[in-house]
């Protein structure tokens, strides 16, 4: 389930985040998750600080950031930031992280070439300092030598790294180097069904057992019994958030309850083993219609 994380005018409804957080747990959603943006008219947390707020008020579900821009990254700050947050959790977090299709790179003092090295090297860089004592890393952008880290993460050798991808080159990134993958919610159902294609076909030719492997797919849900209402809905929240109200209508979801389980059962049909919800109004009542996907727990 997303967290709430972005809203309209210059407020934010921190009573709204710490209800939607702790009903989700209480109804037993596997997760909860933020993505990073810097710029727009909305007003949006940072990611992984927000999954620090939602780790102190919550104690069971998982907690995931769906994608960190990593090539805009210092690999040294990320990954002290990501331990820490493995820590505050006790081991429940998730690292999503992607190379940003249309990111400000000039904002940030960088630039868009060889982002994919980049992004390779942040990530190894980050691994490095994870799993080694001491530490030791050479590349183009980053380097140290003989560093140390501590504490080291929770989880063990450290906390998932599941990739954004979207191009064939990227998913078979994600394959040779990931820990699972996320299809974006700016990709419709029909492009998720060919991506997870190329996936599986790129996990087979590395060698890698396609049931360790993580599958997911955010979705932009509005479930409302008037269609109409919920497409309008959906196109101001995406026409605030994306600048692009059109794309509603290509990668959402929405209509009555029993129509997007149907297309959300479609999603599990193409291979989705993980799916993160994501309303974007009146959380209460998509939780309660959602959670008949929530797999049933074995008896304590």
């Amino acid at each position: 389930m997303a967290a709430p994380q972005s809203f309209s005018g210059t407020g934010i409804d921190l009573q709204q985040i710490t209800q939607v957080a702790q009903r989700a747990e209480s109804l037993g959603y596997e997760s909860l998750w933020t993505q990073e943006g810097f710029f727009g008219p909305a007003s949006t947390l940072a990611p992984l600080n927000l999954l620090s707020y939602l780790a102190a008020i919550t104690t069971r579900v998982r907690l995931g950031v769906s994608v960190v821009v990593l090539p805009l990254r210092d690999p040294v700050h990320l990954a002290k930031e990501v331990l820490t947050l493995d820590h505050l959790s006790q081991g429940r977090v998730t690292l999503g992280v992607g190379l940003g299709g249309d990111a400000n790179y000039a904002a940030f003092g960088l630039s868009p070439e060889r982002r994919v090295r980049r992004f390779m090297e942040c990530l190894n860089a980050m691994r490095a300092l994870w799993t080694q004592e001491p530490a030791s890393f050479t590349g183009d952008f980053f380097r140290f030598e003989q560093v140390s880290m501590n504490p080291k993460p929770v989880q063990q050798p450290h906390p998932p790294v599941w990739f954004g991808a979207r191009t064939e080159a990227a998913l078979k990134r994600a394959a040779t180097h990931g820990d699972g993958w996320m299809g974006p919610g700016s990709s419709s159902s029909e492009d998720f069904a060919a991506h997870v294609a190329h996936l599986r076909r790129f996990l087979e030719e590395v060698g890698r057992d396609p049931a360790t492997f993580p599958i997911s797919k955010r979705v932009y849900v509005a479930i409302d019994d008037n269609a109409n209402r919920a497409q309008e809905r959906l196109r101001a929240w995406f026409g605030q958030n994306y600048g692009n109200a059109d794309m509603a209508q290509r990668v959402a979801i929405w209509g009555p309850a029993a129509h997007c389980l149907e297309q959300i059962e479609a999603l599990i049909d193409a291979g989705a083993q993980h799916l993160l919800l994501n309303p974007v109004f009146d959380y209460d009542e998509h939780m309660d219609a959602l959670r008949v996907l929530i797999p049933a727990q074995p008896p304590a």
